[in-house]
């Protein structure tokens, strides 16, 4: 009998997905407002957010291996551990549980976006996946939506708790729905967990990389052997999830490339409004450009990266994403304004976001039982690269120009990276047909 793809999971997911950004984005545009409440600095506001990418970039790794090891407990450890920082910030009414909520919910973000390959692997057929990791992709930046439309709706001082109480409402909700649709394995659990992995710690990738004597090739068929007939030498099934993902070739250039798309969106995210000040866009314009931009990349990433697989284009689509960004970059540092703003910023979101998703849906392909540690070394490389290059744009915020161009040149950088992919996914995709 054929397995039948369990989508009510995937629904349950992108629920859970949308509130981790909800919770972490909740201040981002009511920073002033927010700062005159709770009698704070709007710097100390400021770390409300800041505070998930640096402790996502610590937890990425331990967060990827629970997952590997024990799937489902770990991801509603992580719905739950949301929800309770939602519902912690209501306690009191003062900075402290704001910052007490948000260190809770920051500890539960890597559980739940290093989870998007696995919740695919788990509960869609092979043909759903990447249709499945792009709408749980797209469901992340929903909650950016969700969570700029909220402090769009609630400016005041007075109405910060309402807010804060429909963000808490939304978690629960998301956290006992996802519960319920994973309460049972999925259909496509893996039977083997240790068989993938010794697969994985011994497979080639290039041409370049194959055995160069015949004890070693020898090793690599007996491996191939063993997990054909369903059974793994004990002595080979020792390296863990995390010596399997960074062991793979692939997944360290993906790694390495997920440094740049990542550090542009970061950095034009929080840095557009004051780049962009000396030309004439006020404030809420420049909200509003940003909004329109990540509506652009949730739409870009739910479709693009379907129709992309579909036609076997990953590569080309991450060399045009990148090009145009970098043009993109170039035309606000040449011809700053509210018309350049909006066309550039939207093509940025566009294209660049729909990247995330074609990565993640190499990683789930490539790495089998890894999966969960695979997504967490891209989503760390992807943080990691955020903080770098804000930190750099934030150096030359005062110069508008040059900052631009530097994104620009970022962009550009990376490039010939995501042309090289052409024959590795060429391979992969060869290597995962019958």
């Amino acid at each position: 009998m054929r397995m039948r793809s369990q989508w009510p999971a995937i629904v349950g997911y992108s629920l859970v997905g949308a509130a981790t950004q909800l919770v972490w984005l909740n201040f981002a545009g009511v920073t002033t407002v927010a700062a005159d409440r709770y009698g704070v600095s709007e710097s100390a506001i400021g770390w409300l957010a800041q505070v998930f990418p640096l402790l996502y970039v610590v937890l990425a790794i331990p967060c990827g291996l629970a997952l590997d090891r024990w799937f489902r407990p770990a991801l509603i450890a992580g719905a739950v551990l949301t929800a309770l920082g939602a519902a912690v910030r209501l306690i009191g009414d003062d900075f402290t549980w704001l910052l007490a909520g948000q260190i809770l919910a920051s500890i539960a973000q890597p559980l739940v976006l290093n989870a998007v390959t696995g919740i695919t692997g788990r509960y869609l057929a092979e043909k759903d996946r990447p249709t499945g990791i792009a709408v749980g992709t797209a469901s992340i930046f929903a909650g950016m939506v969700i969570a700029f439309l909220l402090s769009a709706i609630f400016t005041t001082a007075s109405s910060l708790p309402t807010m804060l109480w429909l963000t808490a409402i939304f978690c629960v909700l998301a956290a006992v729905i996802l519960a319920l649709v994973v309460r049972r394995p999925g259909p496509f659990e893996p039977a083997h967990p240790t068989a993938t992995v010794a697969y994985f710690a011994y497979e080639p990738l290039t041409p370049q990389e194959e055995p160069s004597d015949a004890a070693t090739a020898a090793t690599h068929a007996d491996a191939a052997a063993s997990i054909d007939s369903g059974s793994v030498p004990p002595h080979r099934t020792d390296r863990g999830a995390l010596a399997t993902a960074w062991g793979d070739p692939l997944i360290r250039r993906l790694c390495v490339l997920a440094l740049f798309p990542f550090g542009v969106f970061v950095a034009m995210s929080t840095f557009a409004q004051a780049l962009l000040e000396p030309a004439g866009v006020s404030g809420g314009t420049a909200s509003t450009i940003l909004l329109v931009n990540v509506i652009a990349g949730v739409l870009g990433s739910a479709i693009i990266p379907v129709l992309v697989v579909r036609r076997h284009a990953e590569s080309t689509l991450l060399v045009l994403s990148l090009t145009a960004t970098a043009l993109a970059c170039v035309l606000l540092a040449v011809a700053p304004g509210v018309l350049t703003g909006f066309v550039a910023i939207t093509l940025i979101g566009l294209l660049l976001l729909p990247a995330l998703p074609i990565v993640l849906e190499l990683v789930e392909r490539r790495t089998g039982e890894a999966e969960g540690t695979a997504a967490g070394l891209i989503w760390m490389s992807g943080n990691l690269g955020g903080l770098i290059v804000a930190v750099v744009v934030g150096l030359l915020v005062d110069h508008p120009p040059a900052a631009f161009l530097v994104m620009a040149a970022i962009a550009l950088i990376a490039v010939p990276g995501a042309r090289a992919l052409r024959g590795p996914i060429a391979e992969l995709r060869s290597q995962s047909q019958p």
